[in-house]
């Protein structure tokens, strides 16, 4: 059991599950079960609800969508299992699903149980023994950007992913999609940004081609070799995966690789690229051109649209910890986080 893991804490009180439904379904569910049953929770991420689940020795991950109402189409499951049980044979840095539960019965909601992969994760501070390595800053840079091509590079038709999405007219629903979600979570001192959504409806670019899209595609979703943290071992959180426009991960990893000059708003929620030896935004696009070939000449605004996406996040998150539907104290700020990421997103649109 990973009692020295420091991502791994005792579940929540609020975040509980009904023990007395769900050790006996997933024993009759999964492949291996000998052993004592237990469950504790992974503490990193800010939205699906995340748990290791042990029998002896035997460890799996069970996700399932955070507690209160959820967007349509976030959070799920269905599609994260459908994604994770095939892609992992051409992609596998991707974990295998080994199980869905759509019995609402067994624990409240939809959930998957996943292969656990192990590693460390960094997320908005490096390993103080790497903060002035700039050779393994250069070179985590270059991983992010070397696995997202390659990701990209995987035939979804081939890999029996071809009914995923609908990539047709994607680039103009995810605007549409994030711009009403947005405006949903909005609480009285939000920033407005209907300004900044009518720029990027006069600008909507075509797209390149037609991808896998992780859609969620950051550093604090990787787990890196222990040994060697510049090595990237899986890539998670695979339920908003689908087919559309792969400059919508590029953007996504843009928005959050603030740079070293750069003011404190572009660091909000953000990788800590501003270190020395991570290639600059600009040579992340070049590299991602050179091993795709895909045209990246209207990657601006992808940029500045995940910006604004992220701050949707942030603020959909914000919005349920205001209701009460969560209790996590790690959501106050995230408010006036998405607030500052707006005003990012406009002043890049300046």
């Amino acid at each position: 059991m990973s009692r020295d893991d420091p991502e791994v804490i005792d579940v929540r009180p609020e975040e509980r599950l009904d023990l007395r439904r769900l050790e006996p379904y997933l024993r009759a569910h999964l492949p291996e079960t000998a052993g004592t049953f237990s469950l504790r929770q992974f503490s990193g991420g800010h939205a699906n609800l995340t748990y290791l689940v042990a029998f002896g020795e035997r460890e799996y991950v069970l996700r399932r969508p955070p507690l209160g109402p959820v967007p349509k189409h976030a959070h799920d499951m269905r599609r994260e299992h459908a994604v994770l049980s095939r892609i992992y044979e051409t992609f596998p840095l991707a974990p295998r699903s080994y199980h869905l539960c759509t019995d609402a019965m067994v624990i409240g909601s939809d959930f998957v149980v996943e292969e656990r992969k192990s590693g460390i994760a960094i997320r908005r501070e490096l390993p103080a023994m790497y903060a002035d390595d700039t050779t393994f800053t250069a070179r985590l840079g270059a991983a992010l950007v070397d696995t997202l091509a390659d990701l990209h590079r995987v035939d979804p038709y081939a890999t029996g992913l071809g009914e995923l999405g609908h990539p047709d007219g994607y680039v103009q629903r995810q605007l549409d999609g994030w711009s009403s979600r947005y405006d949903a979570a909005r609480t009285t001192e939000s920033a407005d940004a209907s300004a900044l959504i009518a720029w990027m409806r006069e600008r909507l670019p075509p797209s390149p081609a037609t991808t896998i899209v992780h859609n969620d595609y950051k550093l604090d979703n990787m787990l890196l070799d222990a040994k060697d943290p510049a090595c990237i071992v899986a890539v998670l959180d695979w339920d908003m995966c689908t087919l559309g426009d792969p400059l919508m991960d590029v953007g996504y990893l843009l928005a959050l690789w603030p740079e070293a000059h750069e003011p404190p708003a572009f660091r909000v929620g953000a990788m800590p690229t501003w270190h020395a030896g991570f290639p600059t935004r600009a040579q992340v696009v070049m590299r991602y051109a050179q091993r795709t070939g895909f045209d990246v000449s209207h990657v601006r605004w992808y940029h500045i649209f995940n910006v604004f996406r992220f701050a949707g996040i942030l603020q959909q998150i914000y919005k349920r910890y205001t209701l009460g539907q969560t209790h996590d104290e790690r959501f106050a700020g995230f408010g006036s986080a998405a607030n500052s990421l707006i005003s990012a997103a406009t002043f890049l649109a300046q």
